[in-house]
């Protein structure tokens, strides 16, 4: 019509050919590739809505291992995401192809708070290689130095007990010294430094790490990825790059002070032998430059603490809400150890049950459900499917660690799970609190030492239990990169005297 009320026919059918050509794209782009495993359909953009519809994730992910089988795929945004299902699957992406899949997908939100360096998000390589060799290589150097890392928890856990010391007989939420306590062990492995646990900064400054970790994985993470016309806008993403800055900062302040007081040939920390190591011929190649050094350290610091401080989080909960494995916990360490001033690592061994609670509660609790997603580096076939190169693929730890196939009481917390006919401590290969392969945990060694030393040392000075006989603890996971439980508070009762580490 002429006064304008319709468009003219040839521009509906413009508009038209433009719509359905558009929808015809989408569905095109949203095909799974001949040979890729199966799942849930997606929309453009928003991708599987799936994550963001159910409270219970995991639960939703154990139902579509069920309708799907052990390896299959949905979607964030645009990327395609393969998961395993079961210790079998787990099994194959980790040990068996572990080097196949030791890659990592570069994400926008991870690339501009990383600037693709570290360990957590760096792509398989001579320089991850090169960064990862130096990084393990150290760790074991500390331990086995006058002034070594053993040492450093025992000093640590004597402030502990004695700030435990201090909240005797009331309800006590020890969340935010074990936060401390746990950033204080890696503090000074990589800075040669501790703070007090009243330090209001260094707590806030933990909080708004751990609150920058949580929001990579969000919705508002998944935005940034997706559409780069909000990267610039005052949304809350801008909260993720704010921390990053901040812990820049504050890393980079260490390393100024490092540089000053550096004395050649003598390393205090992990820092002064970065410095040296940057000085010497070739290093250069394998991606040793200050920049390296600064997300290296986030990168150390982020994953020691955060994982540590949930895992005893979980402990606490686990021993008050089980008080007779408590107390036969207790009585072992006291046998074997008896009057023993001071704990080694090497007791671990005469502790078999006690030994078996700690790697259940880790077992239950799945800290890092999932770990970091891994990528492939080339195309490979994964259970018969064919997985092309640089796609995400997601270990699901839990159901590994909830495989009926593999344990004896899957569905529920027993240590027996971890003790044989004899009560001799075994450890079954389906146990991944580590993840397991090329890129297992690099401070896996050191976070078994002081998973050790804090629950023997608590439980030899104190008798922990649940203040509100009215309301059970809550085994609901927080979840994240990290599961964490909600705050809870404990009662502590001395065992006389408190005194032993």
């Amino acid at each position: 019509m002429q006064n304008g009320v319709f468009l003219p026919i040839g521009m509906a059918i413009f508009i038209w050919l433009v719509v359905m050509s558009l929808l015809f794209l989408c569905f095109w782009k949203n095909q799974r590739p001949k040979g890729f495993p199966p799942g849930p359909w997606r929309l453009p953009l928003i991708g599987t809505l799936f994550p963001f519809r159910k409270k219970d994730f995991l639960k939703e992910l154990e139902q579509l291992a069920k309708k799907y089988g052990p390896v299959f795929s949905f979607h964030f945004g645009s990327t395609s995401m393969v998961v395993t299902h079961g210790f079998p699957s787990a099994k194959e992406v980790l040990m068996k192809q572990g080097t196949e899949f030791a890659g990592r997908k570069s994400f926008p939100i991870t690339d501009a708070t990383t600037h693709k360096k570290g360990l957590l998000t760096l792509r398989y390589g001579e320089v991850w290689k090169g960064q990862r060799k130096f990084s393990r290589m150290l760790y074991k150097n500390f331990r086995s130095s006058k002034n070594s890392v053993e040492e450093k928890i025992l000093e640590e856990i004597s402030y502990l007990i004695q700030a435990f010391t201090d909240n005797l007989s009331v309800p006590f939420d020890s969340y935010e010294i074990l936060n401390v306590a746990a950033a204080n062990i890696i503090c000074a492995i990589l800075f040669g430094k501790r703070v007090e646990y009243d330090n209001r900064f260094f707590r806030t400054f933990l909080d708004e790490m751990q609150l920058g970790s949580q929001m990579t994985v969000g919705p508002w993470a998944l935005l940034y990825n997706e559409v780069p016309l909000i990267r610039n806008l005052p949304l809350p993403h801008q909260t993720i790059l704010k921390i990053a800055k901040k812990t820049c900062d504050f890393i980079q302040k260490e390393v100024e002070e490092h540089k000053v007081t550096l004395t050649p040939g003598e390393p205090r920390n992990f820092i002064d032998a970065y410095l040296e190591e940057m000085q010497k011929p070739g290093k250069k190649d394998l991606g040793f430059e200050e920049e390296q050094l600064r997300v290296l350290l986030s990168d150390l610091f982020l994953a020691g603490r955060e994982t540590m401080v949930a895992t005893l989080q979980w402990t606490l909960l686990y021993l008050v809400a089980f008080p007779e494995i408590q107390e036969k916990c207790w009585k072992e360490i006291d046998t074997v150890l008896g009057n023993k001033t001071i704990l080694e690592y090497e007791d671990r061994k005469k502790l078999p049950y006690t030994n078996a609670v700690i790697h259940e509660i880790q077992r239950v609790s799945n800290v890092t459900p999932f770990g970091l997603p891994h990528a492939t580096i080339s195309e490979v076939k994964l259970f018969g499917y064919k997985i092309p190169k640089d796609t995400m693929v997601s270990v699901n730890i839990q159901s590994a660690h909830l495989d009926e196939s593999q344990w004896k009481f899957p569905n529920e917390f027993n240590p027996s799970n971890f003790l044989n006919e004899e009560g001799e401590f075994v450890k079954p290969e389906a146990f991944l609190a580590f993840s397991a392969g090329p890129r297992v945990c690099l401070g896996e060694n050191l976070a078994r030492m002081e998973l050790f030393f804090f629950f023997t040392s608590i439980l030899r000075n104190f008798q922990l239990s649940w203040p509100d006989k009215s309301q059970a603890p809550d085994f609901t996971p927080h979840l994240g990169v990290t599961n964490f439980p909600s705050r809870f508070k404990v009662l502590l009762k001395c065992r006389q005297p408190c005194e032993k580490v």
